[in-house]
């Protein structure tokens, strides 16, 4: 009996000393966010603890290899800049994150879904520029920024002008031309308009700009 008590003691006082190792849950939602060729790989952290760092990998499409992010290891920002390496737009791609508590505990790594630069970037609309005048309202648009216009030499641009009524008439501009001067407008008044830019090849187009109102002379 003594020694049953014995036993019973010493695997209680074993029991005690044994440390479970501690589970870190791992990122969340990790997706690319890409506008205009700028991809950004973001995430949701685990806890809301601010002392977690974040190492970030990625790859190409078929490859086995994964590589690291330079400047991405051992971050605590929630995001990572992998424009300089997902820039082949006719590539897939995929990232993966996980987050580390010091001194030694890991997560397990979460997976984006795929990426193409080519298909999955968001395109912004071009800014428009209006001047009113005699003839009528003049309409000027600066292009999308220089690295989409490097990516896609057929730009196109629809404008939309929307009376007060609320009826929309549509007018398109071609990539060479980046003036419009719209006539036959009614005399004093309320005129909006609003801009989309249009990739023809790929039948993709962005949202359309916020819309700016002047009124006829």
């Amino acid at each position: 009996m003594t020694r049953v008590l014995l036993g019973a003691v010493l695997l209680g006082n074993l029991a005690v000393t044994l440390q479970v190792p501690a589970i870190l849950a791992p990122p969340a939602q990790v997706r690319f966010d890409s506008v205009d060729y700028k991809n950004i790989l973001r995430w949701t952290p685990p806890t809301s603890s601010t002392s977690l760092q974040y190492y970030v990998q990625w790859k190409i499409y078929g490859e086995s290899e994964w590589l690291e992010v330079d400047g991405c290891q051992g971050t605590q920002r929630h995001q990572c800049d992998l424009s300089g390496v997902t820039s082949e737009p006719r590539e897939w791609y995929y990232a993966r994150v996980h987050a580390s508590s010091l001194p030694s505990i890991k997560s397990a790594w979460t997976l984006s879904p795929r990426f193409s630069p080519r298909w999955n970037t968001k395109i912004s609309p071009p800014v428009l520029r209006l001047n009113v005048t005699e003839q009528g309202i003049v309409v000027r648009v600066k292009p999308p920024k220089l690295h989409v216009r490097k990516m896609h030499s057929s730009l196109q641009y629809k404008i939309y002008l929307i009376h007060t009524s609320g009826e929309e008439v549509l007018f398109e501009m071609s990539c060479c031309s980046n003036r419009l001067t719209l006539k036959e407008l009614n005399h004093k008044a309320k005129y909006c308009l609003q801009a989309q830019t249009v990739i023809p090849l790929q039948a993709k187009s962005s949202a359309r700009s916020s819309a700016k109102c002047v009124s006829t002379l």
